[in-house]
């Protein structure tokens, strides 16, 4: 029944997106009027928290000048969702503060700061007339817009620069938020599940290794094996010592040893290469300056993808498998569920919605770990699992979130 215009700004891993919505008063009728995308300037990422939500804050307001006089918000106060992917002690629907920075930023004086309170006084800076009446999770966002077009939606997942996840759970099953009354009782738990760690998790020495060179070690262990930011420097440093241990690469290249040189989108254009020579990979190996490499070596650099993109993606799917054993969505019934044995015979449909770089545009990523998935809940669970992309569902969920406030 909502409706309006309502707007998203989005601070995430490696972009930052503004978009509006129109809504409309009917389910069907939700209008994405314009979305923007812009990388995030490398210098913001350890600058100050002034000068990063100053310049958000000019996004915004160059945002808002395009819309010229026919904009349906003209003379009315705007309502903004402030997405933010990072880890949030949240006080309320429209404040938070930062618990610690990760996906490479290093504002430490922004740590313990409200951040929906550092982007109103930027706004306020630039006489714009903008309320941040929701500070949101990116997993959040996306479990919102999924649960808006399909009420079976109860996990939503995030594989970009970084990972997370989010689900819906039982609110008696919340031991810190017990006598906490929701109407629906239910209530959404963020996961930050890039910080899970375990003896079992496979990781190897490039791991250890990336981990110790990291801005943040011994920390987000799980995040730094399947997110996006982190997948192509443990391929350059497998391919490093390999040139290091052998002569196959020729003469070891001085950018080898440069953190963070593969960019996670050339591992995925290498390893999708379906070039007869494989001169993507080729182009992509002399960008880094190994040279004239023969064609077995090109297809075993292809092969160093497979196996690093192959254990994310696997990884992944279990992190989702877990949290459906968790609400009794992968066949189990929920163990510790209170549900009655009838209940725990009964599948029910369950929509995982995904969004993220990552999962949008590696399509092997998102093959396997969609292949795990079935092996590890069976044929016959899975088939009562569907897993969305939600494109900018994050950013849109999160204006329907302040859209339901407004109504």
């Amino acid at each position: 029944t909502e409706k309006g215009t309502y707007y998203a700004l989005h601070l995430g891993g490696t972009y930052f997106r503004i978009l509006r919505v129109h809504l409309g008063g009917e389910r069907s009728y939700l209008d994405v009027q314009d979305v923007e995308r812009h990388p995030i300037p490398s210098h913001l990422m350890n600058s100050t928290s002034e000068v990063l939500f100053n310049f958000l804050a000019f996004s915004m307001e160059r945002f808002i000048e395009k819309e010229g006089k026919e904009s349906n918000s003209q003379g009315v106060k705007r309502e903004l969702a402030f997405t933010f992917s990072f880890p949030v002690k949240h006080s309320s629907i429209s404040s938070g503060v930062l618990i610690k920075w990760t996906k490479g930023f290093e504002i430490s004086e922004m740590v313990g700061k409200d951040v929906a309170e550092c982007l109103q006084g930027a706004l306020n800076r630039r006489g714009l007339d903008i309320h941040v009446a929701a500070l949101v999770n990116d997993t959040v966002g996306a479990l919102s817009l999924g649960y808006y077009h399909d009420p079976d939606t109860v996990v939503a997942v995030v594989f970009g620069t970084g990972s997370n996840a989010c689900y819906l759970e039982r609110t008696d099953a919340i031991i810190k938020s017990q006598g906490l009354l929701t109407t629906s009782g239910s209530v959404v738990v963020n996961m930050e599940w890039g910080n899970f760690w375990s003896s079992h998790l496979p990781r190897t020495s490039y791991d250890i290794d990336l981990d110790a060179e990291s801005s943040n070690p011994n920390d987000m262990g799980f995040e730094k094996i399947i997110a996006g930011l982190y997948l192509g420097d443990i391929v350059r440093r497998v391919i490093l010592r390999m040139s290091q241990v052998s002569d196959i690469f020729g003469p070891t290249s001085p950018m080898l040893s440069e953190l963070y040189v593969l960019r996670t989108n050339s591992v995925s254009a290498m390893h999708e290469d379906d070039t007869p020579e494989l001169q993507e990979v080729a182009r992509i190996l002399k960008d880094l300056g190994v040279s004239e490499v023969p064609l077995k070596v090109r297809k075993l650099v292809v092969k160093i993808c497979d196996v690093v993109t192959r254990r994310a993606g696997r990884l992944a799917a279990a992190g989702i498998a877990g949290i459906l054993k968790k609400i009794g969505r992968d066949g189990s019934g929920g163990i510790t569920s209170g549900r009655s044995r009838s209940e725990m015979r009964m599948q029910k449909r369950t929509v995982v919605a995904v969004e993220g770089g990552l999962y949008m545009n590696y399509t092997m990523f998102r093959e396997y770990m969609e292949e795990a998935l079935v092996e590890i809940l069976g044929e016959e669970v899975s088939q009562y699992v569907v897993v969305k992309a939600m494109e900018d569902g994050s950013s849109i969920g999160s204006a329907l979130l302040v859209a339901s406030l407004q109504s």
